[in-house]
């Protein structure tokens, strides 16, 4: 967009490319030179792909895209080349439960959990959990939680901390912080919270949990937060 232009800058073109380093590809960039005045903006797209497949599982890399434009005149010599590049993202197919690969932006994910939601027993117990005993992934912290993906240590986390010999009153059962699915969790960590909490509550939040990784796609040791509202 031009916003103002004096001397031989004016009746400019601009045009562009993209090109992608990595587990990355371009499938289409259209960026054709454009004049441009306060009146008629340049206009150009690029479409860019991951290259992990969908097979073998387990797959994982850093792409990274980077898109350059060139303003030209008759007469005129060129400008230099003016890049921007965007935050490197991570491709995968490692997440659990899905065979899609897709991409993330780099953040730390937060789970919420609201005292006042669906959940209401599980989100104190992991505030309380948090606070009075100084577990991990407490929002704003940096202690963060990072994903356990092998099914044998989980179980081994949730027998620590709710082996099946410990009683549970009617219509409860044993909720663990840090989660079972974590490498802060009971045997894999050391130090843990149990609580027994109303069954449904129990077995939403922890699907709840379980979309919230899908989602955000969160792999083998990604870290990330839980948020208590």
């Amino acid at each position: 967009m031009e916003v103002s232009s004096t001397g031989t800058a004016k009746g400019m073109s601009a045009s562009g490319k993209v090109k992608c380093l990595g587990k990355c590809k371009v499938t289409k960039s259209t960026f054709p030179a454009q004049k441009m005045s306060q009146n008629n903006d340049a206009v150009g797209q690029f479409f860019l792909q991951t290259t992990i497949k969908t097979s073998p599982k387990g797959q994982k890399g850093e792409g990274q895209a980077s898109a350059a434009w060139l303003f030209t005149k008759a007469g005129v010599t060129p400008s230099n080349e003016i890049s921007l590049s965007p935050p490197t993202v991570r491709c995968d197919n490692a997440v659990p439960g899905t065979s899609k690969p897709g991409c993330v932006m780099p953040y730390i994910p937060e789970m919420v959990y609201a005292k006042a939601g669906e959940y209401p027993e599980l989100a104190q117990h992991i505030e309380d959990a948090q606070n009075t005993q100084n577990l991990p992934g407490k929002h704003g912290t940096t202690r963060y939680l990072t994903r356990l993906t092998d099914k044998t240590k989980i179980t081994q986390n949730r027998d620590t901390s709710c082996p099946s010999s410990l009683p549970r009153p009617t219509g409860k059962q044993c909720d663990e912080y840090p989660f079972a699915s974590t490498w802060q969790g009971a045997k894999t960590g050391g130090s843990y919270s149990r609580r027994m909490i109303a069954a449904e509550q129990n077995e939403a939040g922890g699907r709840a949990l379980g979309l919230f990784y899908l989602y955000n796609r969160i792999i083998e040791k990604d870290r990330f937060l839980v948020w208590i509202k």
